[in-house]
């Protein structure tokens, strides 16, 4: 089997500089003017080689770590940008079901809490009447109105088409009915632009659960009210009943 052969060294020019000049050293007087003269600028030559080199490779690094700094700035904001997608609706920019589930629950491990169903009244006619893009302006629409009522404290999630959950970690019951009449009230008196002039109008359904609960039961109850408030005539809250505790 052939020996592989053994790569250049890349520094052979200066390390054979040196020795001549330590053997130049070496000899003292014996080695003549001459020769010292010639390993000297063998030396300096080298050495200025090596400094060439030095600079080039430390501006090489310097690019090699900008460039780096800047695939890693670059990997961090795909990764936002990623989570973002995972979590938020892509029309609205509110969280997505899954996301409101998750907090929900996360919630329920340390604290009580309560939730808003809420419902826009008839948006089927407002799709079939007027088509989906009016639809998505009037969900839109519906989005501002619950951004500017709700608590900074609040979540707000699109569960469904047009039917959204409102998540409130601080607030017991009453104060989340007073939140959704609200929200109710700012849906009425919001001027949503359709063709007809016609209003848009939302139910909503108020639940509370203590700590401990899920996110299926906290929606279930106001869901219930929610369609309470439906059969009732529309536009308008419901209050789910207080759980029962043993």
């Amino acid at each position: 089997m052939d020996a592989v052969a053994a790569p250049p060294d890349l520094f052979d020019a200066e390390h054979r500089a040196l020795l001549a000049a330590r053997t130049a050293y070496a000899q003292g007087e014996q080695a003549g003017a001459q020769a010292c003269h010639q390993a000297l600028g063998l030396l300096l030559s080298s050495y200025e080689r090596l400094l060439r080199e030095t600079r080039r490779l430390v501006r090489r690094s310097d690019r090699a770590e900008l460039e780096m700094t800047q695939l890693n700035q670059r990997l961090q904001e795909l990764a936002g940008e990623l989570e973002y997608r995972a979590t938020h609706d892509p029309l609205t920019g509110v969280l997505n079901r899954a996301a409101i589930i998750e907090r929900v629950n996360r919630h329920f491990m340390c604290q009580g809490l309560a939730l808003i169903v809420l419902d826009i009244d008839h948006f089927k006619r407002i799709n079939d009447s007027f088509g989906h893009p009016v639809g998505d302006s009037v969900i839109l629409g519906v989005v501002r109105c619950l951004k500017a009522v709700a608590p900074a404290s609040a979540y707000i999630g699109r569960v469904g088409g047009e039917e959204f959950t409102v998540l409130l970690p601080q607030h017991d019951c009453t104060g989340a009915t007073l939140v959704a009449e609200q929200v109710r009230r700012a849906i009425e008196a919001h001027a949503f632009g359709l063709p007809d002039a016609s209003r848009i109008t939302a139910s909503l359904g108020v639940s509370w659960q203590p700590c401990g609960g899920r996110f299926d039961e906290a929606y279930g109850m106001a869901d219930e009210a929610l369609y309470a408030a439906k059969r009732s005539g529309r536009n308008q809250v419901v209050r789910a009943p207080d759980p029962v505790t043993a």
